[in-house]
């Protein structure tokens, strides 16, 4: 399954549509305007809450947290590496190893060892725009708030 994860740019706080191959929009994410840390919910097309990612504030690393409803179910921490960014998730899912790129901008998606999906950053766009491949369209969203934590960890210098 593909999806392009598309930031809005002109709107108060972060604003993400997610849309499918053929356009149309299946989630779309709001952050909260005034909070210490980000916060950003991910909805369905029918406005049902599906994720709630939590910016931890005061850890020396970048960490993000992943909640379904009231239960947390993931943390992203970004790890210590020269050059190129990795990040762990250790969710109710898996155990997930994002290795990026030089530039952050391309990340492999493993899950024990194995290539499970890829996630593109796009440059010359309007807003951050990013390519997300994975195998199995039941994970969509779950990586859809992955992708959207990695660009405010990374690509968002006035969340850190």
């Amino acid at each position: 399954m593909r999806l392009f994860i598309k930031q809005r740019v002109f709107s108060i706080g972060d604003k993400y549509n997610i849309l499918n191959e053929a356009g149309e929009t299946v989630f779309y994410a709001t952050s909260k305007i005034f909070s210490f840390g980000a916060k950003i919910s991910l909805f369905d097309s029918y406005d049902s809450e599906l994720f709630f990612i939590k910016q931890k504030v005061m850890s020396f690393l970048p960490q993000y947290h992943i909640y379904q409803g009231d239960n947390l179910c993931a943390v992203i921490k970004k790890e210590f590496s020269f050059l190129k960014p990795k990040l762990t998730v250790e969710s109710n899912y898996g155990t997930y190893q994002l290795d990026g790129n030089l530039f952050a901008l391309d990340f492999n998606v493993i899950c024990d060892g194995r290539l499970i999906g890829s996630i593109s950053k796009k440059l010359f766009t309007w807003g951050d725009s990013y390519v997300l491949d994975i195998q199995n369209d039941s994970d969509a969203a779950f990586f859809c708030s992955i992708v959207i934590a990695i660009d405010n960890c990374l690509h968002n210098s006035n969340n850190n």
